[in-house]
């Protein structure tokens, strides 16, 4: 039985009913052509009868077994498929709304600590010939980054290739873990380093305009404490558009991802008449992964201004560019552990305000988090049917009732929004934003070229 690393434990000693820490993915798919009317079903049945299930989906938590609350994983000899992979049908009309409340609703319940932290629901009577897969995992097991890999590993270029194999599935390529003991020398080096590491963190971060600091993000109807409900919402725009936006600026497709979702939520708080004076903090999480690996989780991050006190969008965005640049210089020439160690200051907090009371008494770290995970570049195939989409589903956390997370997928900028049911109203009222947004940053730079 492993030991369950700090990183991933953390994930599950935080985790309450109100507080649901496992990520998601959508997927949209397009019948096949010639596909009966029970494609969906006969699909299902074909995943049950998969019986070799990657050991990392068949682990389950035990613990904690010692006083200082260390996990460890165990392997689930008796893993019932039915449980995990499931049917669903949705009413109708079958309109991409109705799919949206059933995520939302499938979204906001716990997985079972008793069996393997991962559900997948296959969904059927989606209009235009349409069917979907919601699949949710605990994010002691994966990161978005591991998650979307997966994915990957189940779809096909060709559509002439007819593989139900699921992501769950072994994969005869699957990378072997690397040893825990492997590498002692140089986590006994980057231990050394994080002395000076962290001076220069500190440095370089409370020097004045050189990075975002910590606690100094406003309050805002974003900063409250949560339930476990969730909403969710999902749309999806042109990837060309995005980067045409950043070629014209000097600015890299994550700031405009980031300057539209600053001026989307610049534009929804006005509405609430709940803009602070202060710009808005994102809390914008790095993937320090350097393999193919499919595992545990790897993240490093930084904070980023939003410039929610601009009304212009091309100085928004400039002014965007200019902190993730210097938030990403702070951590340059660091070893994974130091940025992970050094990340872990402004996201201490989070686990700070699962305390009675503690986010009411204490300023937030930060607004909220936006992640942007790459995603595939060609169009993919599972089982015949085209996939039209991706979209992230995450996690909210106490005190930061909205999360945004985006990834691409053939030539296609997939955003994912997932909020506190009762404290995010209106949340759909965002992706309306976000595209009147891409129009104003486009009209913007059009102007100053």
């Amino acid at each position: 039985m492993p030991l369950m690393p700090v990183t991933e434990s953390m994930f599950l000693l935080g985790e309450s009913r109100e507080h649901p820490l496992h990520v998601g993915g959508l997927q949209l798919f397009s019948l096949p052509e010639g596909a009966g009317p029970d494609y969906v079903g006969e699909l299902h049945r074909a995943l049950l009868a998969t019986t070799d299930i990657n050991p990392l989906l068949r682990r389950r938590p035990r613990g904690p077994v010692s006083t200082v609350g260390q996990w460890v994983w165990t392997d689930d000899a008796r893993l019932d498929l039915e449980y995990h992979v499931r049917l669903s049908a949705l009413p109708t009309p079958g309109r991409v709304r109705e799919l949206l409340e059933l995520v939302s609703r499938l979204h906001g319940s716990l997985l079972d600590r008793h069996r393997p932290l991962w559900e997948a629901h296959l969904v059927e009577g989606l209009r235009d010939n349409r069917f979907a897969l919601y699949t949710k995992v605990h994010h002691a097991l994966l990161d978005g980054v591991s998650a979307l890999r997966l994915l990957q590993r189940s779809l096909s270029t060709d559509p002439a290739v007819r593989d139900p194999r699921p992501p769950w599935a072994a994969r005869d390529t699957e990378p072997a873990p690397r040893p825990r003991g492997a590498g002692v020398g140089a986590v006994l080096r980057d231990l050394a380093g994080l002395g000076p590491a962290f001076a220069r963190y500190a440095n370089e971060v409370f020097r004045a305009q050189t990075a975002t600091l910590p606690f100094a993000a406003p309050r805002s109807i974003l900063n409250v404490p949560i339930t476990g409900a969730r909403r969710f919402a999902a749309q999806g725009w042109p990837l060309a558009r995005v980067r045409a936006v950043g070629d014209a600026t000097g600015s890299t497709v994550n700031d405009v991802m980031l300057a539209m979702c600053a001026g989307a939520l610049r534009r929804y708080l006005l509405e609430l008449d709940a803009l602070p004076e202060r710009p808005l903090v994102a809390a914008v999480p790095m993937s320090l992964r350097s393999d193919d690996s499919t595992g545990g989780n790897a993240l490093g991050m930084i904070l980023c201004t939003l410039a929610t006190d601009r009304a212009d969008p091309a100085e928004r965005l400039a002014a965007i560019a200019d902190s993730t640049r210097r938030g990403k210089d702070v951590y340059r020439g660091m070893s994974q552990l130091q940025v992970t160690a050094l990340s872990a200051i402004p996201f201490a907090p989070l686990a700070l305000g699962l305390l009675p009371g503690a986010v009411r008494l204490t300023p937030p770290a930060f607004n909220l988090m936006i992640s942007n995970v790459p995603g595939p570049a060609a169009p993919l195939y599972w089982n015949g049917a085209r996939m039209l989409g991706v979209y992230p589903v995450s996690i909210p956390y106490e005190g930061q009732a909205l999360n945004i997370t985006v990834t691409s997928y053939n030539g296609s900028l997939e955003f994912g929004l997932t909020g506190c049911r009762r404290t995010v109203p209106h949340l759909q009222r965002l992706l309306t934003h976000l595209d009147t947004e891409l129009a104003a940053l486009e009209s913007s730079t059009s102007d100053h070229g």
